[in-house]
């Protein structure tokens, strides 16, 4: 016989930690260099002139100046326009 009574599991206790993703600098604010501007997963913003991409695909600030977000059409290998947003330090 057991001398402890048996104990069930729970299997939707676990969460994971915030990563903390998205634009930090909008359209018009000032940043300063090296100012993170934008966390993302994959490339969802492309970087356009004064700012870097990181290896985890951070944009920020090689420059200081004001942020500039526009967006950029290009034709797809099908035909297809497609429209990706870019990241500026001017």
């Amino acid at each position: 016989m057991a001398t402890k009574k048996a104990g069930g599991t729970a299997k939707n206790l676990r969460d994971s930690n915030p990563k903390y993703l998205g634009v930090k600098l909008n359209h018009g604010q000032s940043a300063r260099i090296g100012m993170i501007i934008v966390r993302q997963r994959g490339t969802v913003y492309l970087a356009g002139k004064n700012v870097a991409l990181g290896k985890d695909h951070t944009i920020f600030a090689l420059k200081d100046g004001k942020v500039e977000f526009k967006d950029k059409r290009k034709t797809n290998f099908d035909g297809r326009i497609v429209s990706r947003k870019m990241v500026s330090v001017l």
